[in-house]
């Protein structure tokens, strides 16, 4: 007969890790509570800096010379003489003579009137001695006139005394008469010689304006340079036929450059606060840029290096773009090729796209913060080692810089670093950084430097 499980043998094994578990229990205190609060996290700060601050609009545009000149043919005819350097790109001096069309027909054509003004001057000279004739002459009508009326009164005293007879009074009356009308004659000749002095006088102003303008087409036949230039275009070879009115080259005046640039309204806006009324109808327009206290200059950036020129605020476009809410800004720069250094400084030619800076009036002491740290209306600054997140108000945005009306004073440490989470009251470790302060101040000062203005 079979023997059958002991089921106490299963049980006590159970019994006894119950008894010890009960034993290591006994006597236990409450758990052990720790603090779980996190490090504080390393963060870059500034002292809130005070400046006085110079305001600036940026905007980018192309470089064009202020003066452009098109020889245009003003005569027709064969090209003879060209300069040697007549070529797109050569540097020429004023007053050069670029080219000369055949004056051969010009000259001719001036020798030709000046013979018309020396016939007309030679009828002049005939008309006077013509005049001086007829006036001797009449004078001596004029006497013979005189006898003739003493001897029809002699005889008409004689005819009365019956001495005479009638015939012969009436023979005398019609030699009187005779003479009458030489005088009449020799004085309508006389009275006919202002009206034909007139139209020699009238024909020789003529001939002498189709002189000066035989001269003037003569003159033509040299095109010069008016001014110191750079060739843009050339549309001419020597043995060329031009003809009037067409353009044979092109130039442009390397004494002063300009630049459009489109400026953001509203940061023309900021740049002009505080300024004087200005009436822009009146006075020269070379006043306008010390009447608004604006600076301006011109930056090329290039991986070599940038490079500026001192620029003058010339004029304001005349009109807005609506769609980019822009205005356009005229600057130009004076010399813009001169120290020039190769592979350094280049010269500023037509075409650069180039930066322009226009730099208000400055503003005395004002508070700033860089752009970055703004969090919308809030900065986030470090108070007894713990984040402080604090509410400003803002009264000029530029983009690098901030002006801060309230809210903030200077001195206070000011958090420049991304913080993510930001959590007011989480406790922060400070790090200075000086870079970002001395680039703040540079930018709100209108640096890099007062010689670049």
């Amino acid at each position: 007969m079979p023997r059958r499980p002991r089921k106490w043998l299963f049980v006590l094994p159970v019994l006894a890790a119950v008894a010890v578990a009960v034993l290591l229990n006994r006597g236990a205190g409450p758990p052990e509570q720790r603090d779980t609060q996190p490090p504080p996290r390393a963060v870059r700060v500034i002292e809130i800096p005070t400046a006085d601050v110079v305001p600036r609009a940026t905007g980018y545009g192309r470089v064009r010379p202020e003066r452009v000149w098109e020889a245009v043919a003003e005569v027709s005819g064969r090209v003879i003489e060209t300069h040697p350097r007549l070529r797109k790109g050569a540097l020429l001096p004023a007053d050069t003579l670029l080219l000369r069309i055949d004056p051969t027909e010009y000259e001719l054509r001036v020798s030709q009137v000046e013979a018309d003004i020396l016939s007309s001057r030679a009828q002049l000279s005939e008309m006077e001695a013509k005049e001086a004739n007829i006036r001797t002459s009449l004078a001596i009508e004029e006497e013979s006139l005189a006898l003739r009326t003493a001897e029809v009164e002699r005889k008409q005293r004689l005819l009365d005394k019956g001495t005479l007879s009638a015939s012969e009074l009436e023979q005398e009356k019609r030699s009187l008469l005779a003479q009458r009308q030489a005088v009449q004659a020799q004085q309508s000749q006389l009275n006919l010689l202002p009206a034909e002095r007139e139209l020699l006088q009238a024909q020789l102003a003529r001939y002498e304006a189709q002189l000066a303008d035989a001269r003037l087409d003569l003159a033509r036949t040299d095109v010069q340079l008016p001014f110191r230039a750079r060739l843009s275009e050339v549309n001419v070879e020597q043995a060329q036929y031009v003809r009037e009115g067409q353009v044979l080259i092109k130039a442009d005046a390397i004494d002063r450059a300009e630049v459009e640039a489109q400026i953001p309204i509203a940061r023309m806006r900021a740049l002009l606060q505080g300024a004087d009324p200005i009436d822009f109808s009146v006075g020269p327009g070379g006043e306008l840029a010390s009447q608004l206290g604006i600076r301006a200059r011109v930056t090329l950036r290039d991986a070599g290096g940038d490079v500026h020129w001192p620029a003058e605020l010339a004029r304001l476009s005349d009109t807005l773009d609506p769609e980019t809410r822009t205005v356009g800004v005229i600057v130009s720069v004076d010399n813009p090729y001169a120290d020039v250094v190769p592979g350094e400084r280049p010269p500023l030619v037509k075409g650069l796209f180039v930066e322009v800076a226009l730099f208000g009036a400055p503003r005395p002491q004002q508070v700033i913060v860089p752009r970055q740290a703004l969090h919308g209306e809030r900065l986030y600054l470090i108070d007894e080692g713990r984040l402080s997140i604090r509410d400003v108000t803002v009264k000029t945005l530029q983009p690098e810089y901030a002006i801060v009306a309230a809210g903030v004073t200077a001195g206070e440490r000011l958090v420049v670093s991304d913080l993510f989470p930001a959590i007011d009251g989480m406790p922060l470790q400070a790090e200075p950084d000086p870079d970002v302060r001395a680039r703040l101040l540079a930018a709100a000062t209108g640096s890099p430097s007062p010689l670049e203005l």
